[in-house]
């Protein structure tokens, strides 16, 4: 009995905490604020205690779930629509480089040093602070930034290049197997597709592990393992 308590339990728990996620919505972890960690870890800590301690029913389990699910939904409402109490709930973002310079006293406030700032703007592609004219700090740890004009990419505008029709890059072959919906939707058939097939040297879908057609109306192919190998070796 001990272990069927334990799987309807993981059973309830795990249907729970889909609900309540779907509820909840989606959030990268990355884009996780403190109180959202926090929240999760001790999500984390009452279901596991009530999953393994006989005396807590499966009720008790769902009661704590549907408990922590509507004071979260609240919680996100409250900060949603009462703007005053967003900032001493949530913090609010810093800006730690102004106008090309950093602020060191809000450098100190958020406990970062400048080696930890230039890891962040590594993470961003930026290898100088002397790049940045604005840094902000956001409430769930990541930096925003603002380069100067002239370490900004060019456009095409800026360098007066006819500006193209933008698609997104569809897979037609995955693991050897025909993607019908996607050459449908690109207005194309097999037949053509067999033919850029041999064009780039490979004679069927079975000899290709992976295909897409690029934004460019390229098609781009990754042969699979046993393509690649050499007679004998397979």
């Amino acid at each position: 009995m001990e272990y069927g308590s334990i799987f309807i339990k993981l059973i309830a728990g795990f249907i729970g905490l889909w609900v309540m996620t779907r509820l909840l919505g989606k959030k990268e972890i990355s884009a996780l604020t403190p109180f959202d960690f926090i929240s999760a870890v001790i999500l984390g800590d009452l279901v596991g205690e009530t999953i393994y301690e006989e005396k807590h029913s499966v009720l008790m389990l769902l009661f704590t779930l549907a408990v922590w699910t509507v004071l979260s939904i609240l919680f996100e409402k409250v900060t949603q629509h009462i703007r005053k109490l967003r900032k001493p709930l949530e913090g609010e973002p810093e800006i730690l480089i102004r106008d090309g310079k950093v602020d060191l006293e809000k450098l100190r406030r958020n406990n970062l040093d400048f080696e930890q700032l230039r890891m962040m703007l590594r993470a961003k592609d930026t290898f100088s602070i002397n790049e940045v004219a604005y840094a902000i700090y956001e409430t769930n740890g990541s930096l925003s930034l603002l380069k100067k004009p002239s370490y900004e990419p060019a456009t095409r505008e800026e360098l007066q290049i006819p500006a193209r029709e933008v698609q997104l890059p569809q897979s037609l072959i995955e693991s050897g197997e025909i993607r019908y919906t996607a050459l449908e939707s690109l207005g194309k058939n097999e037949s053509w597709l067999m033919q850029e097939l041999r064009k780039s040297g490979y004679p069927n879908p079975a000899s290709v592990a992976y295909a897409e057609l690029n934004e460019e109306g390229e098609l781009c192919v990754v042969e699979s393992v046993r393509q690649q190998a050499k007679p004998g070796e397979v």
